[in-house]
């Protein structure tokens, strides 16, 4: 039986800008957006502030919205898992760079940080595929982006 995990994945922006990022490390984790594991108990609004922090190095982020969620076998990426993902939508209320590298500060293997770099892509033309599935509330996003930044 596969194991049930708890997700929580931030889009953050910055006017129409979605942030990405790559694992230098390991090319073929493929494009992704912060993420990761909700810690026991904890409320998917609070972790997701969380791992985005955690995972870019910035610390000026609000939550916007609630996009939704889904349950996603990862059976597909080699895992025996269910994970159940909340999608939010996060500002970045700062001016950080175009690009930057940054270690995660908590990696779930309690490891060393590992490398993540990041970059802006203009929404929507810009945004490549995304792995995984993180794709999947981008027209959400698209509309929430609509709705706050005015755009």
């Amino acid at each position: 039986m596969p194991l049930l995990k708890r997700k929580a994945f931030a889009y953050i922006t910055r006017g129409e800008r979605l942030l990405l990022f790559t694992h230098p490390n390991a090319p073929e984790a493929g494009i992704q957006v912060p993420a990761g594991t909700l810690e026991d108990g904890e409320e998917p609004e609070a972790g997701v502030l969380r791992e985005a922090i955690e995972e870019t190095g910035l610390t000026s982020l609000g939550v916007v919205s609630f996009l939704g969620e889904e349950r996603r076998d990862m059976s597909d990426v080699g895992k025996d898992e269910i994970h159940h993902r909340y999608f939010f939508h996060l500002r970045c209320l700062d001016e950080p760079p175009d690009r930057w590298r940054h270690g995660e500060t908590q990696p779930a293997d309690r490891g060393s940080p590992i490398p993540f770099d990041f970059f802006w892509a203009r929404l929507p033309d810009e945004v490549p595929e995304l792995v995984a599935d993180h794709g999947r509330f981008l027209p959400s996003l698209l509309t929430s982006v609509s709705r706050h930044e005015g755009i």
